[in-house]
């Protein structure tokens, strides 16, 4: 089994509730897979190239036929590392996305990185009567989620995840730990709470 690790927070496991989810969910799922292999991607230590005009010009120079190599340098690495995303994506059994609710919404790195695997012609693609149809099949996506409030999953930023993912064809489990900082006194139960479901979810896998 591959498996892809995608970490959008800046701060560990020992600051972060959403990245102690995650390895919370590594954890047990080593336990019952000792051989899979895994990409831990950490967003904020690494680059993550975000769709600018280099991006764009370097596609439309590529689109008339102009070689990859007459493309300028920061065309050339921006569109390589773009590609490199997508590769990495394709390439895994099983994607783990732990991030925390922010402003109702995902860290804009989480973003920029979907950014990488959600491509027409590649993840999905058009047909002849113009819908969108997902092109990644027998793909499993982990969400875990880290919030503040109480949403019930139903907030933006899961509901983004989870109907990208739908979309492309992938299936989609939704692990959130809510409403932490609305009762402060119940925080570290809720989250042991939350940590129980991911350890469940890792042995179903």
């Amino acid at each position: 089994m591959r498996v892809l690790v995608i970490r959008a927070h800046p701060l560990d496991s020992s600051k972060s509730r959403s990245m102690a989810m995650a390895d919370v969910f590594l954890e047990e799922l080593w336990s019952s897979h000792p051989d899979a292999s895994v990409d831990d991607v950490r967003l904020y230590e690494t680059a993550v190239p975000e769709i600018d005009l280099d991006m764009m010009t370097g596609w439309e120079r590529l689109a008339d036929g102009e070689h990859f190599s007459h493309l300028t340098g920061p065309q050339q690495n921006k569109l390589a590392l773009f590609d490199q995303y997508t590769k990495q994506f394709q390439a895994a059994d099983l994607v783990v996305i732990a991030n925390p609710l922010w402003n109702l919404s995902v860290p804009t790195r989480l973003k920029a990185w979907i950014d990488t695997i959600c491509r027409a012609g590649v993840t999905f693609r058009y047909t002849e009567e113009g819908a969108a149809e997902g092109l990644v099949k027998g793909k499993t996506v982990v969400h875990l989620q880290a919030s503040g409030g109480h949403f019930d999953q139903q907030d933006p930023a899961c509901l983004y995840i989870r109907g990208m993912f739908s979309f492309l064809g992938c299936e989609v489990h939704t692990v959130a730990a809510e409403g932490m900082d609305h009762e402060p006194d119940r925080a570290e139960q809720i989250l042991e709470e939350a940590h129980d479901r991911v350890r469940e979810l890792a042995r179903g896998l």
